[in-house]
C-alpha cells in the first residue's frame, strides 16, 4: 500500500464499508487461520458479506498499523461493541 498520509480523522473511518461486527469476525478468522496455505478463502468464509475484500481489508490494516506506529494517526476509538 502506497499511501503516506492518513489524517488524524482516519482511525474507525479507515474501513467505512465494515462493520465492527465484520472487523471482529475478520480478527478471530485471522487467528485460526493466519498460517494456513488457503488463508482467503477460510477467512472470506468467516466474514459476512466480504468475501471479496478480506484481503483489501488486511492490506489497509497493516498499513493503518504501521501509521500508528510512526506515530501519523492516534490509536483508533472502537464505539462499544454492537453484538
Amino acid at each position: 500500500m502506497a499511501s503516506s498520509s492518513v489524517k488524524d480523522t482516519d482511525n474507525i473511518e479507515y474501513f467505512p464499508n465494515w462493520t465492527r461486527k465484520q472487523q471482529k469476525q475478520f480478527d478471530a478468522a485471522w487467528v485460526i487461520h493466519h498460517d494456513k496455505p488457503d488463508i482467503w478463502e477460510k477467512i472470506a468464509q468467516a466474514v459476512d458479506d466480504k468475501s471479496a475484500e478480506v484481503k483489501i481489508y488486511y492490506e489497509k490494516l497493516v498499513e493503518l498499523i504501521k501509521n500508528i506506529e510512526a506515530g501519523n494517526v492516534p490509536i483508533p476509538k472502537y464505539p462499544e461493541d454492537e453484538f
